[in-house]
């Protein structure tokens, strides 16, 4: 299914992308050394009560994961890298982190994750792998708006991840949102140019590269979630909702 919004729902849309991308800054503020994975859950729990929010995460239960998720916040750390299940882990100078947040305000579901190191020594080589997704996901941006075709989308994520010297898996990568955390089109981290969906004004899009430092392989953690690198190599993932407007795209998930 792929929904298309007015401009009466953007507004909401704004509103619920403000709300993910304030939580994740907040969180990503909170991780410093020694704060525990299961604290930022209740954290983010809180944060979407007081809102007013829906958990995406809770009661996820799809085919690739070992029942109902359970959390209200994937925090994947060093080698794990998407659906990081929190767990009793503290947080050490030096640890790679990924938080991934997804909710619904107002009915209508936005979604973001941030990779960053705690702590004072940060390794070069993890700060390229940062950039590497966060510099793919706005050329991605960059690129996206009336008339784009999914694999412009994909091939742009593909070519700038795979210029910084990584290997792209396309097991998992971007989707539709809306009133449901995930829609229509698939978003995969590459692809060839000019083929697949052609995308309109009024549709939200979750475009979220990530990579692994030496690998394109994953392994499935024994809590039946968090995906690992399979070689224990270190991880990055950047994520941003966006709505297609009728002049190009919109980014949702930053703090108002």
């Amino acid at each position: 299914m792929i929904e298309l919004f007015d401009k009466t729902d953007l507004v909401r849309a704004e509103a619920s992308g403000h709300f993910v991308g304030k939580v994740l800054s907040t969180l990503r503020d909170r991780a410093t050394v020694g704060m525990n994975l299961l604290e930022i859950d209740r954290l983010a729990a809180q944060m979407i009560a007081k809102a007013g929010a829906t958990s995406c995460y809770v009661d996820y239960a799809p085919s690739f994961g070992s029942g109902p998720f359970g959390h209200s916040i994937c925090t994947s750390v060093n080698d794990a890298v998407l659906h990081g299940k929190p767990h009793d882990y503290r947080l050490a100078d030096g640890d790679l982190v990924t938080l991934d947040f997804a909710a619904s305000l107002g009915g209508i579901v936005t979604d973001a994750a941030v990779s960053f190191i705690v702590g004072g020594t940060k390794r070069p080589e993890d700060e390229k792998l940062i950039a590497a997704t966060s510099d793919a996901l706005q050329a991605a941006i960059d690129i996206a708006g009336p008339g784009t075709r999914m694999g412009d989308i994909s091939h742009t994520i593909g070519g700038v991840l795979e210029a910084a010297g990584y290997r792209v898996n396309t097991e998992f990568g971007g989707h539709g949102v809306g009133s449901t955390m995930h829609q229509d089109p698939s978003v995969p981290n590459n692809g060839r140019p000019g083929r697949g969906f052609t995308l309109r004004p009024g549709m939200l899009l979750a475009i979220e590269p990530w990579v692994m430092a030496d690998t394109d392989r994953l392994i499935t953690d024994t809590d039946g979630w968090t995906l690992k690198s399979a070689t224990g190599c270190r991880t990055a993932h950047t994520e941003h909702t966006i709505a297609i407007t009728d002049d190009g795209a919109q980014v949702l998930t930053v703090p108002a």
